[in-house]
């Protein structure tokens, strides 16, 4: 099950983001958080605003994993074809292993399946994000740091 630092963690996230609602199923259960449809007072800045949370157990069995990238979605040029490395989930992203350390990737690095291209950081645990496919980053377009959510384009690619 989920400790309450998590789940504070979680909602934290969440409030920080324009996500309205999100469920999270794993082995250990299902969590549930919906945002407040009222308005945020000043006051309430650092407090998460939240209609409900509900935890459930056990969890459903799995119907297939996150997409991790989404598919060639347009022609750049004539001969370039171009992949959009997406966020798996909702977390902060981290574009190098340490504060010190280089970035996984820079614009013009070539990048193969296995290759990993950001940290995104979710409840305290640091998830490697790989590639997937074969490609040169002819765009980042994340900051390091910032909160993304599920879905949200990180690199473009040219696959081509």
């Amino acid at each position: 099950m989920y400790t309450l630092s998590e789940m504070k963690e979680l909602m934290k996230l969440i409030d920080r983001s324009s996500i309205q609602h999100v469920e999270i199923e794993n082995e250990h259960g299902k969590i549930s958080i919906r945002k407040a449809e009222q308005p945020v007072r000043k006051a309430d800045v650092d407090t998460p605003v939240l209609a409900s949370v509900a935890v459930v157990a056990p969890p459903l069995p799995p119907q297939g994993g996150l997409p991790a990238s989404a598919p060639a979605t347009h022609q750049g040029s004539a001969d370039m074809t171009t992949h959009v490395i997406v966020s798996p989930m909702v977390g902060t992203f981290y574009a190098a292993a340490a504060p010190d350390a280089p970035p996984f990737l820079r614009v013009g690095d070539t990048v193969q399946p296995k290759t990993v291209v950001c940290i995104i950081e979710a409840m305290k645990l640091m998830n490697e994000i790989e590639a997937e496919t074969t490609g040169r980053v002819v765009e980042v377009l994340v900051t390091n740091g910032q909160l993304v959510e599920f879905g949200q384009p990180l690199f473009r690619l040219d696959v081509s």
